[in-house]
């Protein structure tokens, strides 16, 4: 359980496409094998430590003939954003994926003072 002090909690969220691969016949749809797409994401304001974040597959577009595998993390998390990663593996043949993401962690009061 992560556990913040007396600062502030700030909330933000948002949306990502983190590739669209069967137009240009990407590896994503063309590929076999473990493959993986990875996009940095910037908060709009910076969080006072690195926040809690939540990724979850918003839409995903998937070729019907084969078995649908997928896993989505964030990863590399820092006060000022993420990466947010898709891997798949094996036959899996996937046109496009969107993320959907959450940010909750500690923020600064507007009258707190800086030192």
């Amino acid at each position: 359980m992560k556990r913040f002090s007396q600062s502030m909690v700030g909330v933000t969220r948002g949306a990502v496409m983190l590739f669209s691969a069967f137009e240009d016949g990407g590896p994503m749809w063309t590929g076999t094998g473990p493959r993986g797409e990875r996009v940095r994401v910037r908060f709009d304001e910076r969080f006072m430590e690195p926040p809690v974040v939540h990724v979850s597959v918003g839409m995903w577009d998937m070729a019907g003939g084969h078995n649908q595998r997928g896993d989505i993390s964030a990863d590399r998390i820092t006060e000022e954003g993420f990466e947010s990663v898709f891997r798949t593996w094996d036959d899996t043949r996937v046109a496009r994926v969107r993320a959907e993401w959450l940010a909750i962690g500690p923020v600064r009061y507007e009258d707190d003072f800086h030192i």
